[in-house]
C-alpha cells in the first residue's frame, strides 16, 4: 500500500461521505480514508429534528451508506477518531492517539459546532436537561427527555428551533420559543414567510415570543435547569431547554494549519483551499458567489454535496466547477418549505397562492430579477423557481402576481440564462 497516494477525508457527514464515494467513482485509484469523530455509521442529519425526534425513524433509517458500501468502494472508514493537527509540510494528519497518517490529498469536511448560550447559569458544565441539536446523540437525549405535558423552552427560532418546536408539539409537550430578533427565520428569509410561520406555530399551540432575550438560566442543586429568566423579568419554568442560536464553522484544524480562514475555510469553485493539496466542503467553508457577487457561507446539505463533488472532480483531474444555486428545505407540521437562492437585498416580494391554503410561493426580486424564492407545499413551483434564479429571470412584480398566467410560461419567457 502506497500511503503517498492516499486521499484522507476528515469529517464523516454528508460532505465527507459524498466526497469519498465521488472520488472513487471519478477515478481515484489510491487509498481513501474517511475519519469520523462519532461512533455511528455516517448518517443523515436533517431528520434528527423531525422524524427521528418524533420516533417515526430509527437510527438504521438515518444511515447515509451501509457498511458494505464502504468496503465495496475500498473506502476505509475509521469512526471514533479525533484529529489533533495537520502537518502540511510533511503531508501528515496527526491523530489524538499519537499516530499519523500520510496523505497525497486531504479534504476537510469538519462541519460546524453549536453556538453556545452565554448567560449567567452557564459558567460550568452544561445542565443535564439543556441541549443543543447537532448529532444523533443529541437527538436521542432530547427525545428521551420529552414527555407529554413536558415544559420545553426553545431558545432560537431558526430552522432547528422551529422544527424541534413542531416535533415537540406532536409529542404533546408544552412549548415556548424565545427569539431575540423581531421575527422568526430572520437570518434566512423575508418578513412575509416569517409572519406565515409565526402564525402556523401559534395556531399549533406554541407560545412563540419574538424580541425576547434570555437573561439567565436557573438550575437546582443537581445541575438541572429549572427556569429560564427572560430579559423582561419573566421566569419560565422548564423541564427541558433546547438552544438553537446558530452554529459556528469548525475551522480549528484549518486555522492551526495556516489555511486561509475568514468566517469559514475559504475555498474556490473547485472546493480548493489556500493549499492546493487540501480541499474543504460543507458547512465549514466560505466561497465567493458569482451569482450574488459576495462571499457566502451556506449551511445546507445540497451545498455540502455540490462542494464535495467539485472537490472529488478536482483531485481526480476532472475539474467541474461548482456554480450551483443555493437551496434549502425545512419540514414543520404538514408543511414542506423549499427555498432557493438568497433573499438578502431584495426590493420586492411577490406571493403566488394563499396563506390560508397553506400552499404558496414567495418570490424575491431585486431590480426586477428573481434572486430567491420560498415554496410552501409547492414542489413544482420550487423547481421552476430554482431554474429562474439560476437563469437570472427578469420579470415585473405585477406579471408575477398574475396567477392567470402559468408560472412555467412566465418564467420561461423571462429567463436570461
Amino acid at each position: 500500500m502506497d500511503n503517498t497516494e492516499t486521499l484522507i477525508v476528515i469529517g464523516a457527514g454528508h460532505a465527507g461521505v459524498e466526497l469519498a464515494f465521488a472520488a472513487r467513482q471519478q477515478g481515484w485509484i489510491g487509498d481513501i480514508v474517511l475519519l469520523g469523530e462519532e461512533p455511528h455509521l455516517p448518517y443523515h442529519r436533517p431528520p434528527l429534528s423531525k422524524t427521528f425526534l418524533c420516533g417515526t425513524a430509527d437510527a438504521d433509517a438515518l444511515s447515509l451508506r451501509q457498511a458494505p458500501a464502504f468496503e465495496a468502494n475500498r473506502i476505509t472508514l475509521r469512526l471514533g477518531v479525533r484529529v489533533h493537527a495537520i502537518d502540511r509540510a510533511a503531508h501528515q494528519v496527526l491523530l489524538e492517539d499519537g499516530s499519523a497518517l500520510v496523505y497525497k490529498k486531504l479534504a476537510l469536511c469538519t462541519g460546524g459546532r453549536a453556538r453556545a448560550l452565554d448567560v449567567p447559569g452557564m459558567e460550568g458544565a452544561a445542565p443535564s436537561n439543556l441541549f443543543s441539536l447537532r448529532s444523533q446523540s443529541d437527538a436521542k437525549a432530547i427525545a428521551g427527555s420529552i414527555r407529554e405535558g413536558s415544559r420545553i423552552v426553545i431558545i432560537g427560532a431558526g430552522y432547528v428551533g422551529l422544527e424541534v418546536a413542531a416535533s415537540a408539539r406532536k409529542l404533546g409537550a408544552a412549548v415556548t420559543v424565545l427569539e431575540s430578533q423581531s421575527r422568526v427565520l430572520a437570518r434566512v428569509t423575508g418578513a412575509v414567510l416569517s409572519r406565515f410561520y409565526e402564525a402556523v406555530h401559534r395556531e399549533a399551540g406554541v407560545d412563540l415570543r419574538t424580541g425576547a432575550s434570555v437573561q439567565a438560566i436557573e438550575c437546582d442543586a443537581h445541575g438541572r435547569v429549572t427556569a429560564v429568566l427572560c430579559g423582561d423579568g419573566e421566569r419560565l419554568q422548564a423541564d427541558v431547554v433546547i438552544v438553537g442560536i446558530g452554529m459556528l464553522a469548525d475551522t480549528t484544524l484549518a486555522e492551526v494549519a495556516g489555511l486561509r480562514v475568514e468566517g469559514g475555510i475559504v475555498v474556490d469553485e473547485h472546493s480548493v483551499t489556500s493549499d492546493p493539496d487540501i480541499m474543504a466542503a460543507g458547512d465549514c467553508t466560505v466561497h465567493d458567489s458569482a451569482l450574488y457577487g459576495r462571499r457566502v457561507r451556506l449551511e445546507s446539505v445540497p451545498n455540502a454535496l455540490e462542494q464535495a463533488r467539485a472537490a472529488a472532480g478536482w483531485v481526480c483531474g476532472k475539474p467541474r466547477p461548482n456554480h450551483a444555486v443555493p437551496w434549502f428545505w425545512s419540514d414543520q407540521y404538514d408543511l414542506k418549505l423549499q427555498m432557493t437562492g438568497l433573499s438578502e437585498g431584495h426590493d420586492a416580494c411577490v406571493v403566488r397562492g394563499t396563506f390560508v391554503s397553506r400552499s404558496f410561493c414567495a418570490f424575491y426580486l431585486r431590480e426586477g430579477r428573481v434572486i430567491a424564492a420560498d415554496a410552501v407545499n409547492r414542489p413544482a413551483d420550487f423547481m421552476l423557481a430554482k431554474k429562474a434564479v439560476a437563469g437570472g429571470a427578469v420579470v415585473s412584480a405585477e406579471a408575477l402576481a398574475d396567477t392567470d398566467t402559468p408560472l412555467k410560461d412566465l418564467l420561461a419567457a423571462t429567463s436570461t440564462g
